[in-house]
């Protein structure tokens, strides 16, 4: 299905063809005096330039041409050469028309070659609890998902979880020295007990402890390296302890996934890519990429020549490779972060062999990805450009410093959709919004609230930005918040049904008041919206289109009655308009992973 813009910018192209000009400079926008016009292409400035002739003149002949296009109501020449372009009703009636009947991409068009595409979001650790740190990877992951699988293309989410690194020898070592562990240090094959030894609880306690004690022990520390080596090289005590941790650990992590209304299709973990490791090990050595370090081994991934300033400890400045190698294998023989990453793209060539693989992670590992992509293109295991690192900002406290608890603490997922759903029950109560449904019915309501304001208080942010969290203002029932967007569609919900109670039915679009017109424009621009989304990986288009549409009908429904309309024809329209509206905004709140209650 072609939006107007798109339809218009091809008839402009034509007619800059018919003049000489290349088509690609026949750009069409929305106004930007939609007092004046509807769309507005300024490609005359830039054309006359080229063909050294006036601008003016110019946009003068193409407006020409196109006079004739019935699906313009007038075509003017502004300024020094900008053509302004305004739709004729009926066209607008029948893009309307053509949005309302599309129940399935609500006016959104598809993609012209659909990929498999991987999304690796969320990359939660294994025994450590989930916090706010993790919310904004699993926000825009899942939302990039949905969006992506709604253009057309096939799509893997994967969680991609941290199950086979340092953590995971810091909590053997911890377990260990508690007593816990007694059964599971032999070094045979076992038998191992079958009832796990700790509980999420246990792990979520020991992890802190023993992160902070190996920053202080050396010996400690030390003895953590070596249990990831063995580990990670098949100690059989060792793996049966760290399969417990790992199942004890999944059952938190689902259940925070889960209220916050993310999903993977994948749940693999950095472990998945154990079996590959001495496959990928030998094709590095016999490539030659993989050489020794300082007891290391590493792939230089610098291209020759390639330098970058790096400030040492002592404050001096050297040039050094950019960037620097990959350390694949660490002094004590352990698989790295980059080596597990590096294995998994191989594994997913191997299972899946994707078109795209969207890594969503914050900016600040973007030295590590570019080390991890280089490696994987010298190595073959993917297509040049086909790995992409999309980096977001943080979310951060009043400080402008990533967000803490007052105590200076690190804020657990769990309490903060806990926190978010109390003052969801808040804000209803004070809106008298709920209150005369059942106590279920409006406790699931108070959830789907919260997560609406969490989502779209992030995804209203352009995702390489950083933006401050306050509870209190994303909770508002007005102005740009998800709150605000549920309420709308709500709203439209309940005046389609009390349409039905009335045997009001739908009907043929008509466009006649300006808060029709601005309404259909709004519904047109949807495709657009979601295209320009996909191509820059960016959720906040989307979010930006809900909050308009939302505008737009909430100008339209104050305008333009609909239950009590003049007349039959212009009340079906209306209701036609409304319906659209809601299919639209309920899509779009989908693709940004919120759920729309049916009421308040």
């Amino acid at each position: 299905m072609t939006d107007l813009r798109t339809v218009l910018g091809e008839a402009v192209g034509v007619a800059f063809a018919a003049e000489g000009v290349a088509p690609e400079l026949a750009r069409v926008t929305p106004s930007d005096r939609p007092d004046l016009a509807d769309f507005q292409s300024n490609g005359a400035l830039a054309a006359a330039k080229a063909l050294k002739a006036n601008p003016r003149e110019l946009a003068g002949r193409v407006a020409e041409r196109l006079k004739g296009d019935d699906r313009l109501a007038s075509v003017e020449v502004a300024g020094p050469g900008f053509i302004n372009l305004k739709v004729a009703d009926g066209a607008l009636a029948a893009r309307a028309a053509e949005v309302a009947a599309d129940r399935d991409h609500a006016g959104a068009s598809l993609v012209a070659a659909p990929r498999k595409v991987v999304i690796d979001y969320a990359g939660p650790n294994v025994a450590k609890p989930m916090h706010v740190g993790h919310l904004r990877s699993s926000i825009i992951g899942e939302s990039l998902k949905r969006l992506f699988r709604f253009r057309g293309d096939t799509v893997w989410g994967d969680a991609h979880f941290g199950d086979w690194g340092f953590q995971m020898g810091l909590l053997i070592v911890a377990v260990a020295d508690e007593g816990k562990a007694d059964g599971f240090m032999a070094e045979g094959d076992g038998p191992f007990p079958a009832e796990s030894p700790v509980t999420l609880e246990d792990l979520e306690r020991l992890y802190p402890a023993a992160a902070a004690r190996a920053k202080e022990d050396a010996g400690f520390r030390d003895r953590a390296r070596k249990a990831t080596a063995e580990l990670q090289t098949g100690r059989p005590g060792y793996r049966a302890l760290w399969r417990h941790m790992h199942d004890v650990s999944m059952s938190g992590l689902q259940r925070e996934f889960g209220a916050l209304g993310v999903t993977f299709d994948l749940w693999n973990g950095e472990s998945d890519a154990d079996p590959l490791m001495p496959e990928m090990i030998a094709h590095l050595e016999t490539t030659g990429l993989l050489v020794e370090d300082d007891g290391a081994r590493v792939v230089h991934v610098a291209r020759p020549g390639e330098t970058r300033k790096r400030k040492l400890a002592d404050g001096s400045v050297i040039e050094a490779p950019s960037p620097p190698p990959l350390l694949v294998i660490s002094s004590e023989g352990s698989a790295m972060y980059g080596t597990t990453d590096l294995a998994t793209i191989l594994d997913r060539r191997k299972a899946i062999d994707p078109d795209l693989i969207l890594y969503v992670v914050d900016e600040r590992q973007a030295e590590h990805f570019e080390q991890v992509f280089r490696a994987a293109y010298l190595a073959g295991y993917a297509a040049e450009g086909s790995l992409e690192h999309l980096g977001f900002g943080t979310m951060n406290g009043p400080d402008g410093k990533p967000f803490k608890t007052r105590a200076g603490g690190v804020l657990k997922l769990h309490d903060l959709i806990s926190m978010a759903t109390d003052k969801a029950r808040e804000r209803l109560r004070e809106a008298k919004l709920g209150a005369d449904l059942p106590e279920a019915e409006f406790d699931d309501i108070a959830r789907k609230v919260a997560v609406a304001a969490l989502k779209f208080a992030d995804l209203s942010n352009s995702r390489t930005t950083s933006y401050v969290f306050d509870l209190d203002r994303f909770m508002s029932f007005e102005g740009k918040t998800g709150p605000y967007l549920l309420y709308q569609a709500v709203r439209i919900k309940s005046l389609l049904r009390k349409a039905a109670d009335q045997g009001a039915a739908a009907g043929p679009v008509v466009i006649g008041e300006p808060a029709e017109r601005d309404l259909a424009l709004t519904l047109d621009a949807f495709s657009q919206a979601t295209a320009e989304a996909y191509d820059k990986r960016m959720p906040h288009l989307i979010s930006e289109h809900a909050y308009r549409l939302a505008q737009s009908f909430s100008k339209f429904y104050a305008a333009c009655p609909v239950l009590i309309a003049p007349d039959e024809a212009t009340r079906g329209s209306r209701l036609t308009l409304s319906k659209a509206v809601l299919d639209q905004l309920e899509r779009a709140l989908d693709l940004l992973g919120i759920d729309t209650p049916e009421r308040m």
